[in-house]
């Protein structure tokens, strides 16, 4: 990982009566919250990596308890996000075949939402994530064997987050095991120093078993897939006594393995896709383990990854933002900025890489391992907001890898311009399903780019995303519809609306929707201003004659096609995203006072108990921040009478399907970055999305304001 690390602003915040404050001690507040864990929990493995790979653990510092924690809890597993497999397509499916027909404004068009159809089933499945090697402990000798939970005791296990290195320390069969690990900020590497009297008596080795894939029979949190032995090859390259060069494949996927020790190992090959090492002589295992796609990876001195890693996370804390509740009198404070701080590093080790992450990250597998278009503004926007836009800027790529493929769909639709997938994995092949009907993943590359515009205003910044902002407004342009009686653009159907409970066929101008059409041509006429063009003249008539917001009983509702929000309980759950029109967005079309009352039933009527996911609580507090009702951002921000708000030791944010869900953790920054730091129209005060009564002392620095 290329290691670019942005001053700090010290743009304080305080409610402190002194006028100057000292810049913060970032360290202090990210060791206060370093995991502690002294017995199992499923729940809560830790993880290092460095965005593009990442290798979670469990108590024994290994992938020693895979069952318990995948039974139980959250999975260990090793991930690379460049690593991908497809299954053969003899029958060479395409995206058509899964068509449906949706007819509306006088045409019919062929979208890929069928999931019924074999087509439609292999085209959602594939590619998939490929997962890397499973590494644990296991017994030898005669009494060879898994080890269970109850060999484990003693348990004392760290995550240091300032120098990204996982120390674990237990008692396994009575027999003191020690674990230290880190990853290479610079290369796919892992690296393990490991300490036992019983690797000195043959009684324990470290197995590394490369795994056929997932079990597919479910798209959530799959087991691994041990069977098939003979449908993937694991070679042996190279093999010495300090050396092991693995290559795994599987039909066209590859990766290659390097394993190099600074130590003479004894290792064994037991089965076709199993190695087991153990040192020569001694109690010492130091041994670092190193994945490449393409190649071999070249052997890798485990000292250099410790100290490499250590530098590498003392600069990402010190670059960009920080806030440190410290004096709050308001005792979820605490627990707020562990939240804070430990999404940070989730977000760092999983997010922000040049292919989109999946909802899971780089913990486990869900919808085979695709990424979410439509989550891609929670997945990144923080980094930039945080003062690390570089994170997001490596996210953008892909955006711009896959411009060609974006084109190719407007056009099949009878659009220009580019429109954006919704479910895919790194080529940008759309997946079958409801997945091709949303839109408001379509406008998130104009506001990305804005925000790296904000933090680097510079021609050069304009040029490098000037297609991506053009090419997706012109296709958000596309999309609209001019409806002669009303004199107006409607938007829809077809549609799929951010709140997921309407019919897609009929759906037509939701409320949070068309806000965002409305910022979004806005923010790309500015961007041709900004280039010395003109203002686009169709662009202008389209954003200034859009419908307006859709409102019922001075209330907004969901969308105009099917008002019923208030008054049909059914349609009062999933998400409440009309509010985002203020709150991710500055409020294009917003009545403040008419958003105050939805905001308040919001809080008063919703059903929270059935499919409210771990982003739509900040997401919320966000709309009250803007609406200068800070005591209820922070209420609904930390509220714990409903699901999937809670996070783990782990600082995972947990769904009732998912034990990871990352959207909530970079939603959660989002929130807090705007809570801080302010946005455009703020109150002229620190700190202006929390309470000014003394209950909250805030010290902020870095922060990039939302528009």
């Amino acid at each position: 990982m290329k290691r670019l690390y942005l001053a700090s602003a010290f743009a304080l915040a305080t409610f402190a009566t002194v006028s100057v404050a000292a810049p913060i001690d970032r360290q202090a507040v990210v060791t206060r919250h370093n995991p502690h864990l002294t017995a199992i929990d499923p729940m809560s493995p830790l993880s290092v990596g460095n965005g593009r790979f990442a290798f979670t653990a469990d108590v024994t510092g290994l992938q020693t308890l895979p069952d318990l924690y995948h039974d139980k809890g959250t999975p260990e597993e090793t991930q690379a996000r460049w690593s991908w497999h497809e299954d053969a397509n003899p029958n060479g499916y395409k995206l058509s075949d899964a068509n449906r027909d949706y007819t509306a404004h006088g045409r019919t068009v062929g979208y890929p939402t069928n999931t019924k159809v074999p087509a439609g089933q292999w085209l959602r499945e594939n590619p998939h994530i490929q997962p890397l090697p499973q590494i644990g402990f296991v017994l030898t000798g005669g009494g060879a064997r898994p080890i269970t939970a109850a060999d484990v005791t003693g348990i004392d296990q760290r995550l240091d987050m300032w120098k990204g290195e996982l120390d674990s320390h237990v008692q396994l069969l009575g027999q003191p095991v020690s674990v230290s690990s880190a990853v290479s900020p610079g290369s796919d590497t892992l690296a393990l120093r490991i300490r036992s009297p019983l690797l000195a008596s043959g009684r324990v080795a470290v197995r590394i078993a490369l795994p056929f894939g997932y079990q597919m029979r479910d798209h959530h949190n799959p087991p691994l897939d041990w069977s098939h032995p003979e449908a993937h090859k694991s070679t042996v390259l190279e093999q010495g006594s300090n050396k092991l060069v693995v290559e795994h494949t599987r039909d066209d996927a590859r990766y290659a393995m390097t394993l190099a020790s600074s130590a003479p190992m004894t290792i064994t090959h037991p089965s076709a896709h199993i190695f087991e090492i153990a040192p020569k002589s001694g109690d010492t295992l130091d041994i670092t383990v190193s994945f490449v796609q393409d190649g071999t990876a070249p052997a890798t001195d485990s000292a250099r990854v410790f100290a490499d890693s250590s530098a590498h996370w003392a600069g990402f804390w010190r670059s960009g933002a920080a806030v440190d509740f410290a004096g709050s009198t308001d005792p979820r404070a605490n627990e707020l900025e562990r939240r804070v701080v430990l999404s940070q590093y989730l977000t760092a080790i999983q997010l922000g890489d040049t292919v989109p992450a999946s909802e899971s990250g780089l913990t486990t597998s869900t919808w085979y391992g695709k990424h979410h278009a439509e989550m891609v503004w929670w997945h990144t926007a923080h980094f930039a907001l945080w003062g690390r836009p570089e994170f997001t800027a490596r996210t953008l790529t892909w955006f711009q890898r896959t411009l060609p493929v974006a084109r190719a769909i407007a056009a099949e639709r009878g659009l220009q311009g580019a429109r954006w997938m919704k479910m895919t994995g790194p080529g940008g092949r759309e997946s079958p399903g409801g997945n091709p009907l949303i839109v408001w993943n379509q406008p998130h590359v104009i506001h990305l780019a804005e925000l790296m515009y904000r933090a680097n205003p510079s021609r050069e910044t304009l040029e490098r995303y000037r297609d991506l902002v053009f090419e997706t407004a012109q296709c958000m342009a596309s999309m609209l519809h001019w409806d002669e009686k009303g004199q107006r653009y409607v938007l829809g159907p077809p549609l799929w609306i951010a709140q997921e409970i309407y019919d897609q066929s009929t759906s037509m101008n939701p409320t949070y929707e068309l806000s965002y059409w409305a910022r979004g041509l806005e923010i790309a006429q500015e961007w041709r201003e900004r280039l010395g063009m003109a203002r686009d003249p169709a662009w202008e008539k389209e954003r200034t004659h859009l419908s307006a917001l859709p409102q019922k009983d001075g209330k907004y509702v969901a969308l105009e096609s099917h008002p019923d929000t208030w008054d049909n309980v059914d349609s009062r759950h999933d998400h409440p995203s009309f509010l985002m029109a203020l709150g991710q967005l500055p409020g294009d079309g917003v009545d403040r006072e008419v958003m105050r009352r939805t905001l308040h039933a919001v809080l008063s009527s919703w059903d929270w108990k059935t499919k409210i996911w771990g982003w739509d609580y900040p997401m919320i507090a966000m709309t009250a921040a803007r609406l200068g009702e800070p005591k209820a951002a922070v209420d609904v921000l930390l509220k714990s009478d409903g699901p999937n708000n809670s996070y783990t030791q782990a600082g995972h944010n947990v769904n009732t399907k998912l034990p990871v869900y990352l959207p909530g953790n970079g939603a959660l920054l989002a929130a807090v970055a705007m809570m801080a730091g302010g946005w455009d129209g703020a109150p002229d005060r620190p700190a202006p999305g929390f309470p000014n009564d003394g209950t909250w002392v805030v010290h902020a620095e870095g922060f990039q304001r939302l528009p």
